[in-house]
This record gives C-alpha cells, structure tokens and sequence, in this order.
C-alpha cells in the first residue's frame, strides 16, 4: 500500500531524482523540494499524503519542519538522513516522524518504509471518531474528545463543512454565508476567520487540524464530520 500523493524533501538533487524515479513508476505522484522553506511557502504545502524528509536541509532544520508539518497533518512521515550524533532519534520521533532511517540506504528499503507507514496509518484512520458539530450548543468535539466552543461565525463554516460532506466549499459561498463583501476584501476576512477558527481549535487538542484551503477554489474539512 503506497500513498498516491508524496512530498520530499532532500537537497541532494541527484539522490531525491532517483528515489522519486523510483516512487513514480510505482504509481506514487512525487513533489520535490531542496529547500524546506520553499515547501512552507507552496500553497499545497499541508496536502500530501506522506512526506520523506532529510534533516540536513537549507531553510527550516529538518526536525523543525517535522514539527510544522504535524501541526496540519497527520500523514506519514520517514525521516531518510545521514544525520547521527547522541539524541538525533529521540529528536526526531519527539517531533512526530513515524520512522527514521539512516544513509545510506536502498530505494528499495526506503520503499518498503513508506508502505508499512502508510499502511498503519490507513488502518488506524478507519477506526477514528469523527468529528462531531453539535449546531445547538454551537460546539465542535474533536476524535480525542475535547470540546471546542464555537462563535457564531465559527459555527457558521462549520455548518457549510458538515453539509458539504468532505467536498469543497467555494470561497464565494463561504463569504456569502458569512455576510462578507468579496469587492471590499472578503477574501482577506475569509482568511482571517480560517486561521481563527484553526487557532481556537488547535488551543484544545494535539491532533492536526482539518481545515485546508484548495488554491483559487475554496476551502474543505478534510475528515469525517457529523451531526453531534
């Protein structure tokens, strides 16, 4: 079971060209970036289903990125690095990684890391609770149980989340929704009330959070959400 989508993160050109060679003709699609700040500034940064990321990296350290990268999602992540040195591994594995092999090391092996990542993740995430919008007492219950209060406006994208079932909201309906004027920067209020909602819920629980913008179109709540 190999994911469908992977970002990696290496600058050793020549390296990361190969092994994403070799993830490409197993059907995977591979992004690749030498620069870790290059990634954090791309617009699909959070969206990949699994991520390989060296440590040793210009921009953001590799350990850091691990952590930036589990504040918005929890897909798999392998650390491949040449990287060693007393408390490398705990650091790493603390910062949220899901394995960590050293190089050098086979295309092959590297392989069969993504697969058993991938595949306890995918198995574990069938068993998830889902997110729960209780519209009444205007609170949304995360997987692990904690409850996040809602404003109006809050709860008002909520609602267009749980109606549109996993699919994408328009940015123009979002706005419409909430009352705000696209001509007199909506799209900026629109942001502004995302990264709240995204902060408010990140305040209660550690899982990652959901919400993710798709480019020019809109915004979805990538998880399951139902009626609590």
């Amino acid at each position: 079971m190999l994911p469908k989508t992977l970002t990696l993160v290496d600058d050793d050109l020549d390296y990361a060209g190969f092994l994403a060679a070799h993830l490409e003709e197993r059907g995977v699609t591979v992004s690749r970036f030498a620069d870790s700040s290059d990634l954090l500034a791309d617009a699909s940064a959070y969206q990949a289903e699994f991520y390989i990321v060296d440590l040793m990296l210009p921009g953001v350290d590799g350990v850091e990125l691990i952590r930036i990268l589990r504040r918005r999602s929890d897909a798999g992540v392998l650390v491949v690095s040449g990287r060693l040195g007393p408390g490398v591994f705990a650091d790493v594995v603390n910062a949220g990684a899901d394995m960590y092999l050293v190089k050098p090391v086979t295309f092959e092996q590297v392989e069969l890391a993504v697969r058993a990542v991938h595949r306890r993740i995918m198995t574990t995430a069938k068993t998830v609770t889902a997110w729960k919008l209780d519209v009444t007492r205007s609170l949304l219950t995360t997987p692990d149980g904690q409850g996040v209060e809602l404003s109006a406006t809050d709860l008002a994208l909520m609602e267009c989340f749980l109606e549109a079932a996993g699919g994408i909201v328009a940015r123009e309906e979002l706005m419409r929704r909430l009352g705000l004027d696209a001509a007199a920067e909506g799209g900026n209020a629109l942001h502004a009330t995302i990264y709240r909602l995204r902060r408010r819920i990140e305040r209660v629980t550690p899982l990652a959070v959901p919400l993710q913008s798709q480019q020019r179109v809109g915004y979805l709540f990538r998880a399951p959400l139902v009626r609590g």
